[in-house]
This record gives structure tokens, C-alpha cells and sequence, in this order.
């Protein structure tokens, strides 16, 4: 069997977005994509299989059709069971999906105390094993969203070298090690290595949150046309828009999406608690899109009422622009 693909370069510009674990759940990449739009792929955030090997209500919702119509999304899957990713990739392939993402980058020390995720990557043995076994009992195609290593970018050598003996739908490479979660810079010398040794199409993710940032790094890599976005959107959600069509973020278009937000969240969480969580985490990030936001912001995280929580987004709205 032919174990290679041969990296393909692309014309056309392709924008991904990253799976954000309790964030970027189906409610939220609905109202993204009615109001920006402009992606080519939803990653879910991702399976963890269990013992039962059933679906938990929560993942069952973020990948039920009905919730991800006029959307390509591709679910995820935490583990490193070869059998409970084969079980559950072939469980996926019944809800019509036909491209399934790994994760080897999660940084979070509870996924990586347990050998999954980013933690995954120092064990390139019992790496190499798995990976040749989903690979040849998988029927759908596979993608892998990887950091670079556990404790040192030198171990990124030895994991592309394995990496490029399976034919992946793309490599997703995000330039941290674990240790580094999200502090440092992304380091551009080893995706850079990667760029040059890689036999998988690969797509760039790290710190792209301004149009400037995704220029210059397809400034430096003009072959790699695909990038994948996460804190980057939470922060701006018109970046794409930004980027593809050079239109400014609108004011009255993040207020409609954040409207649809929080309306959905009323519907499908439980009590006002749940909600206002929800809609903390998403201020915590998108609160500086705006000018003299700080009073605000804080304002919104002491909320412990959905009508004070109204009244100060309606005031932010009223009173400020959009930087």
C-alpha cells in the first residue's frame, strides 16, 4: 500500500477553526457562521472515548447534523486507545462524517498526566504503534493537530519523521511544546523545518489574531496557504472577514451575533448561572475588541443577574466603538 501523499499546494487561501474545548461547542459555531462565515473547516472540540464507548450528551450534540448544517466540521478525538479510535471513528462515520482529527497537541496537565494529547508526543514508540494501527483499520480519513513536542522543540525531528510515514488528510502543526501552553512565541525555525521535510500537506496554527499576524506569517511561508484560528476568532470575530475581504469588524454585526449567543444559551443551558458563565468566558476574550472596555469588562464578571448582566453589554454596546 502506498503509504504518502505528496504534499499538495494550494492556490486558494484556507481558513480553519480550532476546536476550543467548552468554548467553540456547536451553539457557538452556529451564530459564528450566520454572522461571519468565511471558514472552511469547524473542528469540534474533542471526543474523549470512555469505557461504555457511547457518546456523552454533550459530544453527541456538538456532532449531530442537524447542528453543524451548512458547515464542514470534522470531530476530534483525545485518546491513545488505536481500538477506542478505531470504535469511535468508525461510530462517527454513521453520523456521515468521513475525516476525523487526532489530538496530540492539548497542553492541559490533566490530559497530559494521562498520556493523551500534547503528552502523547514523548512516547514516539507507543506513538509510531498506534498510529500504524488507526491508519490501517480506519475507514475514514485522518488528520493530526500536533504541538511540536512535550519538553523540547528537538523532539519535534523524530516525531515528523513518524508522521511522515501515514498518508493524513493534513498536518496541523501548532509551533509550541507542551510546557509552553500558550506563553513564548510559536517557533517559526522548526515549523520552518517542517515546511521543508513535511510529506503531508500542513497547515500553520499559533497566535494569528490581527491580519497583520496572518500576513506575515504567510509572508514567510507563501507555500502554506491553510491556517487554523481559535483565540484569534474569540477575540475578533470578523478577523476572517478582516483578512479575506479587508472589511472592518462592524459594531452591529458582533451585537446580532452576540445576541443569537446569548439567546441559544438560554435555551439550551440551565439556570442563570450557566449562562452567565458562558457569556463571561466569552467577553473575557472579546471585551478589548472595543474601546475603553475595562470598566465594563469588570462590571460583566462581578454579574451574578442576566438583567444587570443585559444592562452593562447593552451600555458597552451603546457607549463604545469597535477598535
Amino acid at each position: 500500500m502506498e503509504r504518502i501523499n505528496k504534499r499538495q499546494e494550494k492556490t486558494v487561501e484556507n481558513f480553519y477553526f480550532a476546536p476550543l474545548e467548552g468554548i467553540s461547542g456547536y451553539v457557538y459555531r452556529k451564530a459564528y457562521e450566520h454572522y461571519f462565515g468565511g471558514i472552511d473547516k469547524y473542528f469540534i472540540p474533542f471526543i474523549k472515548p470512555n469505557q461504555k464507548g457511547k457518546l456523552s450528551a454533550r459530544e453527541k450534540s456538538d456532532i449531530l447534523p442537524e447542528n453543524n448544517r451548512g458547515m464542514r466540521a470534522i470531530p476530534q478525538i483525545l485518546t491513545n486507545s488505536a481500538e477506542d479510535f478505531i470504535k469511535t471513528a468508525k461510530k462517527l462515520k454513521e453520523y456521515g462524517y468521513d475525516e476525523i482529527n487526532l489530538n496530540l497537541g492539548c497542553p492541559s496537565k490533566t490530559v497530559v498526566s494521562k498520556g493523551r494529547g500534547s503528552g502523547f508526543l514523548a512516547e514516539p514508540d507507543r506513538l509510531r504503534a498506534f498510529l500504524e494501527e488507526i491508519f490501517e483499520k480506519t475507514q475514514s480519513r485522518i488528520s493530526i493537530k500536533t504541538r511540536i513536542g512535550k519538553e523540547s522543540p528537538e523532539e519535534f525531528f523524530e516525531l515528523l519523521e513518524i508522521y511522515n510515514q501515514y498518508p493524513m488528510e493534513e498536518l496541523i502543526i501548532h509551533p509550541r511544546i507542551q510546557t509552553d501552553f500558550y506563553k513564548h512565541t510559536p517557533n517559526l525555525e522548526v515549523f520552518e523545518y517542517a515546511v521543508k521535510h513535511s510529506r503531508n500537506r500542513l497547515c500553520y496554527n499559533g497566535d494569528i489574531c490581527t491580519k497583520e499576524e496572518y500576513e506575515q506569517i504567510r509572508h514567510r511561508f507563501p507555500e502554506i496557504t491553510t491556517v487554523m484560528i481559535g483565540r484569534g476568532i474569540l477575540k475578533n470575530p470578523g478577523l476572517v472577514m478582516q483578512i479575506r475581504q479587508d472589511v472592518p469588524v462592524q459594531k452591529d454585526r458582533v451585537r446580532a451575533f452576540h445576541d443569537e449567543l446569548y439567546e441559544e444559551y438560554q435555551e439550551v443551558l440551565f439556570g442563570e448561572k450557566t449562562v452567565l458563565f458562558k457569556m463571561k468566558e466569552l467577553w473575557f476574550y472579546m471585551a478589548p475588541l472595543f474601546t475603553q472596555y475595562e470598566k465594563y469588562a469588570k462590571k460583566i464578571k462581578k454579574a451574578e443577574k442576566l438583567k444587570v448582566y443585559e444592562e452593562i453589554v447593552g451600555a458597552l454596546f451603546e457607549e463604545q466603538d469597535v477598535r
